[in-house]
């Protein structure tokens, strides 16, 4: 099929895509209501050294320095998901009520992320108010480095080690790029899914247009009658 045949199709069909991305367009707009500001948004972030103190051996050389580095490593993986975790975010919470604060579990599970980085452990928290995200950011930095055997007693009850490294202060958090993108990629996933439906409806409704189609038929054309 030749391009100029496709441009036909889709000249004869246009009011399905137009119709289409018309639709999608209200919708999102009632639902995005992108006039309306957005509420506000912060992240802070703790970065954490996890570990296990070396044996301390008179007269004795070990390999038990190279050892711990290396435990660290997988400590930092597996301390990962516990920070993810509800029990670690129920601990958290405890804290934070025998402060004073009520912050449910369910809260701080959902707007803590972790990230792993040359054997440091970095959390990520983000809330609405920065003063309540400060405050969080405290209990989980207290959680992480005083409770930390209560997670994973076997390996850090004796020879545990969790510091805190780094305390980032309160950044504000702009719209995000799937925020800026989201009625764009809607509007033109309409448009594909338009084009489709008109390429579906040209092959369902077979139907004779121009010289060409009667052609494919085996049908001799002798005369046209042009539309203007």
């Amino acid at each position: 099929m030749e391009i100029q045949t496709y441009f036909r199709i889709l000249k004869r069909w246009w009011w399905i895509p137009t119709g289409l991305m018309a639709l999608t367009l209200i919708f999102s707009l009632i639902t995005l209501k992108p006039w309306q500001p957005r509420p506000p948004a912060y992240a802070m972030s703790l970065s954490f050294s996890v570990g296990v103190r070396p044996q301390q051996l008179p007269d004795e050389f070990t390999y038990d320095g190279y050892y711990t580095a290396l435990s660290s490593e997988y400590l930092i993986d597996d301390f990962s998901e516990i920070v993810k975790g509800s029990e670690f975010a129920s601990a958290v919470s405890q804290r934070l009520q025998a402060l004073g604060y009520t912050v449910a579990p369910g809260h701080i599970q959902g707007s803590t992320q972790t990230g792993e980085l040359h054997r440091i452990l970095t959390v990520t928290i983000y809330d609405s108010d920065p003063n309540r995200l400060t405050t969080i950011a405290d209990a989980v930095a207290t959680t992480m480095t005083e409770d930390a055997h209560l997670f994973m007693p076997r390996l850090l009850e004796d020879q545990g080690a969790v510091y805190l490294v780094n305390r980032g202060g309160v950044v504000a958090i702009g719209p995000t790029l799937k925020q800026r993108l989201d009625l764009p990629l809607r509007l033109v996933l309409a448009l594909l899914a338009g084009v489709g439906l008109v390429f579906l409806m040209e092959y369902l409704m077979p139907r004779v247009q121009t010289r060409q189609d009667l052609e494919a038929l085996g049908v001799s054309v002798l005369a046209e009658i042009p539309e203007k």
